[in-house]
């Protein structure tokens, strides 16, 4: 289920909010800039579809976004707990980032934990199947796939080259819980 926790910037320790209704989430996050949405897939997929067989069935959903916000990279990752860098990679989206570009994942299945650093609040949306979630151009957050990653995400981009980010530096991602 998805899940939404506001927390002042300065301190992890009490949330000012929390919901796990998709609407709620959805007004919450609209209101910081941050698009939330769900999808239904219209083709029946499996844990082994491919990634045209997951395309395909997301297609009228991907065309909409690629319409209105110009992305021309679509793709799709998948990370499982048996992933020999999987510790290293859970690193390296754990330090807080920007990108020049919108960040947009769609969840096909599995989870991950986005937190958003924004006008002096921290808002952590667990994305789990179903959920997309878009993060405008320069906004600083940072990704956490959990210890045992199990995702897979479609992925769409405004530049040919995916992702790229900037790195800020800062330690507020190690402040904040994260996926066990």
């Amino acid at each position: 289920m998805s899940h939404l926790r506001l927390f002042a910037a300065d301190t992890a320790t009490q949330p000012l909010f929390e919901s796990s209704d998709s609407s709620e989430i959805s007004a919450v996050l609209a209101k910081a800039g941050i698009r939330f949405e769900q999808w239904q897939a219209d083709a029946p997929l499996t844990a082994h579809s491919s990634q045209a067989e997951i395309l395909a069935a997301y297609a009228a959903d991907i065309n909409r976004l690629k319409a209105e916000r110009g992305y021309i990279t679509v793709d799709v990752i998948s990370l499982s707990a048996n992933h020999p860098d999987k510790t290293a990679l859970r690193q390296k989206f754990l330090a807080e980032h920007s990108h020049s570009e919108d960040e947009v994942r769609f969840f096909v299945r599995g989870q991950g934990l986005f937190c958003l650093h924004i006008a002096g609040k921290v808002y952590q949306v667990l994305c789990q199947q179903n959920d997309l979630i878009s993060i405008p151009a320069g906004t600083a957050h940072w990704f956490d796939m959990g210890s045992e990653p199990e995702f897979s995400a479609i992925r769409l981009f405004n530049n040919p080259d995916g992702w790229v980010a900037n790195f800020s530096g800062s330690d507020i991602a190690t402040r904040f819980p994260l996926l066990m």
